[in-house]
């Protein structure tokens, strides 16, 4: 053997030992999530009504299915979904929710990972900007429908991606 070769073990074995401690404190979401809650009642408040509850029941089968929840003693994740604005992209007009200009459709949101036993995890803010025009064609009556579920969506696939620590 070489003295290269014995300066090497040590490296090695602490790269091994490291790569086993990261693979035992990865992200409980990617060793499972138990439950999915997401919270609406600040866009409740704000006056979103319906649609604040139909970006919560798409986030939460999004979340659900992305992080694969439903076992048991995981992690639980709750998200609070704390802004939401779209654009009147089309016309200047702006549609019932809009704030009066842009292009951009926003929805911000907080996500908390919980452990098994109650501690905090990680705390997860996450912005997501996509164009207005992402809920389809402007003109037909279920255009801001549309778009909050697209919003909703993209929201909960950036949560995914912190959480799963990807």
């Amino acid at each position: 053997m070489t003295g290269s070769s014995l300066s090497r073990r040590p490296l090695l074995a602490g790269l091994a030992a490291f790569a086993l401690a990261a693979g035992l404190a990865m992200p409980a979401a990617a060793q499972g999530v138990s439950a999915v809650r997401v919270d609406v009642t600040p866009r409740v408040a704000a006056g979103w009504g319906p649609n604040a509850d139909a970006v919560r029941r798409v986030m939460t089968e999004e979340l659900r299915n992305q992080l694969g929840a439903g076992g048991r003693g995981g992690a639980r994740l709750l998200v609070t979904v704390e802004g939401i604005s779209l654009s009147s992209y089309a016309g200047g007009g702006g549609g019932r929710f809009s704030d009066g200009g842009g292009e951009t459709d926003y929805l911000e949101s907080t996500a908390i990972l919980v452990g098994p036993r109650g501690e905090v995890l990680g705390r997860f803010p996450v912005l997501s900007a996509i164009p207005a025009s992402s809920g389809g064609a402007w003109y037909l009556p279920d255009n801001e429908p549309r778009r909050l579920v697209a919003l909703a969506k993209h929201n909960a696939a950036w949560i995914k991606t912190k959480v799963a620590g990807r």
